[in-house]
Parts: structure tokens; C-alpha cells; sequence
């Protein structure tokens, strides 16, 4: 197996290998034997210093991440774009120059914009890890689903995932399905047709407008959130009549002739996608996908800080 990754900046799963997938999820397991002993800390990073940039809001994202770069023992300079030069108009590779100036070796950042990252990284010389850019992509985020899949049932290979939801306006969906094909899953997306994408089918992915159809059919269902803060029109009349249609609850669950693991990457919009019920229930993996969050996130900071050596 291999022992360093193929690409300098992690911009989106598009650009990763399998090889690179494994050698991640891998790294990743030696990291969660070490989250959960009673001293969290390897010094593995001790002589890194990493920018969290975030020009968007971001909870669990940005927590995960900073906790990561702790455990690995980096310096951490925190950013936020809301209390930034950015307000007085300074661009964004201005910004991250000044940054850099201070001698930062790694970049993790969140940008509005899809294609930011990207931009980022071709124009600066310290490593660029993407926190989420626009409707674009969101890798880790698809690194932590995928390995949580593999935790819980065995492989991804063969594995039927359904992403349900606001596809549409979701990076978190674009990444889970480059990720899950190429470590072999079959991936189904279902959603109001006007949150498919026209061309979804593009990607070798099944659509399928019922929902029901789309659990009967899957091992797992990945259960996404409106994300209402990036539409600017109405796609569907209300988020209640979204429920009753794309909402996933207990009787749902329990309709179905076998068991399925239920997933979401949060915020979770408690009685619209998911009801608590299945939110909090035996079949939910949603806590252990931000538990190995920090994992995935230690794995990929650790693997690309080596790039920054050579």
C-alpha cells in the first residue's frame, strides 16, 4: 500500500485515486484507536501552523477540523470573513497573503463560492484543504460518510446508498457520490424533482422521485437538509408538505423488510428530513459521522502535511 497521497492540496474527491481513499481511511483508524484513549494528543504536527479560514458559517465543520489540528498537536490561527478586512472590500487572495506572511503552512478553508478552493490553491504555495466551496464540493465530508459506512457495514464495495434530499444546492452530495463510486457503491439520489439536478443521471447515478422505492431499494440513506439559506426561489410549497412527501420517519422505517442505516451530515432539521425519532434510533449513525469526522480530518492533515516537507 501506499504511504503518501497523490495530490498536494485536497480540493475535491474528484482529484483523489482509490489509493489515495484507503491510504486516508487507513491513517484514519490509527487516529480513532488514538481519540479515544485517555491522552488524545500525537505531536505528529507539532511544528505546523494551519489557518481555519471560513467566509461562511460553519459549526460543526470548523469545530472538527480545529479539534483535529489539536489532537495533531499544530498551531491553530482561527479566521472568520464576518469580523475581516473582507467587509472593507479586501479580496481574497489579499487576505490569505497577509496570512501566509505570518508563515502558515496550511490553508483549510470555506468560501461561498464554488471553485474558490481551487483558486486558492493555484495561486499560493501552502497546502489548500476545502472545507466546503458553494454547491461544489465538500470532501471530507464525503470521506468521513464513506468510512462510516465502512465501519458500520464491513466494505462500500456493493453497498446501495441513497442520498435524499435537496440535491440540488448540496455539496455534500456531489462529493458522496464521486467518493461512494469510486469505492465501488451503488448510489441512488431522491428528492422533489425540482431538487434533482436536470442531468444528475450524468454521474451514474439512479434517480428515483419516491422515497419509499428509494428505501426499499438501499443499504443506507443519506438524509439531506434544505438548504434553504442558498435557494432564492420556492421549490416546493412548504416545508411541511416536504415532509409529509421526503420526510423520513419511524413508521417509514418500520414499513421496510430489513434494516438500513440512517445517516445525515447535520444540521439536522429535526421533523423536516429526519424526525427524532429515527434521528436518535438504533439504525442512525449520525453521532458516529461526527466522531470520525475527527479522524477523517486528523488523516488528511497529517497525510498532506508531508507535502508541505518536501
Amino acid at each position: 500500500m501506499k504511504t503518501a497521497l497523490s495530490v498536494k492540496h485536497l480540493v475535491g474527491i474528484k482529484d483523489l485515486t482509490l489509493s489515495d481513499i484507503e491510504l486516508i481511511f487507513a491513517t484514519a483508524d490509527n487516529f480513532k484507536s488514538v481519540i479515544n484513549r485517555p491522552i488524545k494528543k500525537v505531536p505528529s504536527l507539532r511544528d505546523v501552523t494551519i489557518a481555519n479560514i471560513f467566509f461562511e458559517n460553519s459549526t460543526r465543520t470548523r469545530i472538527s477540523f480545529e479539534l483535529a489540528e489539536r489532537r495533531l498537536s499544530a498551531d491553530v490561527l482561527n479566521f472568520s470573513a464576518s469580523a475581516s478586512s473582507v467587509k472593507k472590500g479586501e479580496t481574497l487572495i489579499d487576505t490569505v497573503k497577509n496570512i501566509l506572511a505570518m508563515k502558515v503552512d496550511m490553508v483549510v478553508m470555506r468560501h461561498s463560492s464554488a471553485g474558490a478552493c481551487k483558486f486558492l490553491a493555484d495561486n499560493i504555495d501552502a497546502v489548500v484543504v476545502n472545507a466546503g466551496d458553494g454547491t461544489h464540493e465538500h470532501p471530507t465530508q464525503a470521506l468521513l460518510d464513506a468510512f462510516s459506512i465502512r465501519e458500520n457495514l464491513g466494505n462500500v464495495k456493493g453497498k446501495k446508498v441513497a442520498i435524499v434530499g435537496d440535491i440540488m444546492h448540496s455539496r455534500v452530495a456531489l462529493s458522496n457520490i464521486l467518493c461512494l463510486q469510486k469505492l465501488g457503491a451503488e448510489v441512488m439520489v431522491s428528492g422533489p424533482p425540482t431538487l434533482i439536478p436536470k442531468y444528475i443521471s450524468a454521474l451514474g447515478v439512479k434517480v428515483e422521485y419516491d422515497l419509499m422505492k428509494a428505501l426499499q431499494w438501499c443499504d443506507v440513506a443519506n438524509m439531506l437538509r434544505i438548504q434553504l439559506e442558498r435557494q432564492d426561489i420556492k421549490y416546493f410549497p412548504s416545508t411541511r408538505e416536504y415532509s409529509m412527501q421526503y420526510g423520513l420517519n419511524k413508521q417509514r422505517l418500520d414499513s421496510l423488510k430489513k434494516k438500513i442505516l440512517i445517516m445525515h451530515p447535520g444540521p439536522i432539521n429535526r421533523g423536516v428530513e429526519i424526525t427524532s425519532d429515527v434521528a436518535d434510533s438504533d439504525q442512525s449513525i449520525i453521532l458516529d459521522q461526527v466522531e470520525n469526522g475527527v479522524a477523517i480530518r486528523m488523516a488528511v492533515l497529517y497525510l498532506l502535511a508531508a507535502k508541505t516537507q518536501e
